[in-house]
């Protein structure tokens, strides 16, 4: 793709989240996106087969950076939990600070059809897998428990800090979300020692 046509779709895909969050996914048609974007209709298409597939890449594109951000940060670390920290900090500040996407992923997501769903859990993977790789190394530097089931403890880490965030955004977002850190890896911690 060259750089123009990568820009407009950056252009599109940003645009679509602004839209999706304002209206709802059933509720963006696609000549709303156009607008936003500052597009005709048809350039859409040129991108995208469908408005399904939008929401798709918006997700592939939105998680692929946020696990590029953890990446970058957990090379940083030195401990399982010093990286299980990063993971926290990094998700409740990128959510907080992007409502938009927040709404998107948290309550959006759950309206959509099971094929729709599906699509985009497949963007979940690599998280749950970085997620299941600190937990590794935690266990190899005997700083998390021997007989940590990893496979679930991944789902409920990642469970309890998706569950954060809608909470925070049925709330209102009456508190700060990125001021949830320390309690969150607090009982994280706990059930992993």
């Amino acid at each position: 793709m060259t750089s123009r046509k990568q820009e407009k779709y950056f252009l599109i895909l940003d645009a679509a989240l602004k839209v999706i969050a304002e209206n709802g996914f059933h509720g963006s048609q696609v000549s709303k996106i156009a607008k936003e974007a500052g597009v005709a209709d048809g350039t859409i298409y040129l991108y995208f087969k469908k408005k399904e597939d939008i929401l798709i890449s918006l997700f592939q594109e939105k998680l692929g950076d946020l696990v590029e951000r953890f990446n970058a940060r957990i090379r940083e670390t030195a401990t399982a939990e010093e990286a299980l920290r990063a993971v926290c900090e990094i998700h409740f500040s990128a959510l907080e600070n992007d409502v938009n996407l927040a709404y998107v992923t948290q309550i959006e997501l759950r309206q959509s059809s099971l094929e729709l769903r599906k699509a985009i859990g497949l963007s979940v993977k690599p998280y749950i897998e970085l997620i299941e790789h600190i937990l590794e190394k935690g266990v190899r530097e005997g700083s998390f428990r021997q007989d940590l089931d990893i496979k679930l403890t991944r789902l409920l880490i990642f469970g309890g800090m998706d569950e954060a965030v809608t909470s925070w955004l049925i709330s209102g977002m009456k508190y700060s979300l990125t001021a949830q850190v320390d309690k969150s890896l607090d009982f994280f911690l706990r059930g992993l020692k």
